[in-house]
Parts: C-alpha cells; sequence; structure tokens
C-alpha cells in the first residue's frame, strides 16, 4: 500500500498492479479500490492498473469537507498519478469515478491518453428518461446491499462471485464521508466543459441500467466530441464488473486509439 498527498494534506492510499501502459481506475460513489476486484485483475494483465480509496473511503484520509466535489477529486486522482510517476495514463472511471474522469479529461487534458466511462453522466439534465426513477434513487439511499444488488449486477454473477460483491458494496465509509460523495455525485455538472475533451473516450452503458439511465449516455456521446458509446445489453449499473467482454472492448480502443 502507498500513500499519495493531495492538495490539502489528504493521504490517499494507492496500489499499482501489472505493467505496461498506466490505466487509473477511478471507484464510483463511496466505493473504494477494493471494489474493482476481478476488473482490476484481468486489466493488470495487460496495463499497469493504479487504483485508489477516494478521500473518506477506505484506508485514505477524511480531508476537508468543501473539496467532496468531483472536480476537487479530480485533482486527487492527479495527486496518485504523479505519486505513482505518472505522466500520461488511460482513465477508466465507473459512476462517479466516470464523472471525476471527465473533470480530470477536462481540466488536465495533458495526463490523459484514453478515457473509458462506464454507467456514468454529465450531470443530471431535464431531458426525458435521464433521472433514476423513484424506487432505484430510494434503494440507492437505502443502502440495503439486497435492494442494490439487483441495480448492479446479474443475480448469476454476484452468486457466483461473493467476494468481489462483498467488496463492491462494503468499502469503509463513515456516514459524514457517504453523504458527501452523494452531494459530490449529485452536484456534478461538466455539460458546459465537456467539448473541449480532447482524449479519445469510449462509453461504456448498461441498457437497464435504472441509477443512470442510458439517455445519459447518449447525452455524453453527443457531447464529447468523437466519443464511441457502447450499449451493453442486459446491463445494470455494476457493468464494469459484471460483464467481463467490457475488458476486451476496452482494449481494441485502446488499441485502435494508439495505432
Amino acid at each position: 500500500m502507498n500513500f499519495a498527498e493531495a492538495a490539502d494534506g489528504t493521504e490517499l492510499a494507492w496500489t499499482s498492479e501489472g505493467e505496461g501502459e498506466p490505466m487509473l481506475l477511478i471507484a464510483g460513489q463511496a466505493t473504494s479500490m477494493d471494489g474493482w476486484g476481478p476488473t482490476a485483475e484481468l486489466l493488470s494483465r495487460y496495463y499497469r492498473v493504479i487504483r485508489f480509496d477516494h478521500r473518506g473511503i477506505g484506508r485514505s484520509g477524511k480531508g476537508e469537507a468543501g473539496r467532496y466535489t468531483t472536480q476537487f477529486l479530480a485533482q486527487d486522482a492527479v495527486a496518485v498519478l504523479e505519486a505513482a510517476g505518472v505522466d500520461l495514463a488511460h482513465v477508466y472511471g465507473h459512476s462517479m469515478g466516470g464523472r471525476i474522469g471527465q473533470w480530470l479529461a477536462i481540466d488536465y487534458p495533458q495526463k490523459v491518453c484514453t478515457l473509458i466511462l462506464a454507467a456514468t453522466s454529465g450531470g443530471r439534465r431535464p431531458e426525458p428518461g435521464t433521472q433514476p426513477d423513484k424506487a432505484a434513487l430510494d434503494s440507492l439511499v437505502s443502502g440495503d446491499v439486497s435492494r442494490l444488488e439487483p441495480l448492479f449486477f446479474d443475480a448469476e454473477w454476484a452468486r457466483n462471485n461473493p467476494e468481489a460483491t462483498h467488496a463492491f458494496f462494503n468499502s469503509r465509509a463513515s456516514a459524514w464521508a457517504k453523504a458527501r460523495h452523494f452531494k459530490a455525485s449529485r452536484e456534478h455538472d461538466a455539460w458546459n466543459d465537456l467539448g473541449s475533451i480532447q482524449a479519445p473516450t469510449l462509453i461504456l452503458h448498461g441498457t437497464e441500467d435504472a441509477l443512470t439511465p442510458l439517455p445519459n449516455a447518449l447525452l455524453l456521446r453527443e457531447y464529447i466530441r468523437g466519443s464511441v458509446l457502447v450499449r451493453v445489453p442486459g446491463a445494470g449499473h455494476g457493468l464494469h464488473l459484471d460483464h467481463p467482454e467490457t475488458v476486451g472492448w476496452i482494449r481494441q480502443f485502446i488499441a485502435r486509439k494508439s495505432s
């Protein structure tokens, strides 16, 4: 375990696995680096995979309350890259991690080689179909794993991968930190800046994502010039874990953009 120092002095826990081109994994809201589980292991066969715990989560420090915004959290990600000695990385963000990844690509374009956005959005929009239904939102707020699991994962995958499922849903975080993560994700709004993203961008989105419905991905594709959208049939919000075929698509995308 390594530690990076954020701009406000907060210690951020991070790890590195594998060799090759660096790939930074940015976890979702109130989720630790351990939540990447088998996906991190699979990606580390091809890349140097760097993971970290967001402030307030897992082994990282709590830090200042005012720095819990997606744009400030992107600065934390930069601190991790610098601690890892990485100038340029592929960036893969899931859910709120995708929101953070957007700011990373907007504010630090020189650090992002390619951008992969899974199950995310550019922020809240009034367009029909972009908001989660009340039942899905209530389940998210409840924190009840039995209610959350069907929104994220295929039932058979969850049964066959109990350790990965447990690691994803059981990050160490206080109610204080969880509330600030929820607020940071909810208040994210990068729509006016998405057009400045220069990094080749791959958008992965499940067709059955009730927490971040598919129309959000359609809007992202519209706003991020040259981006590629892959709809994952039948996938929910946790497609980065229960659909390992996405790793192959990511590798193909990176190889194509790097050639």
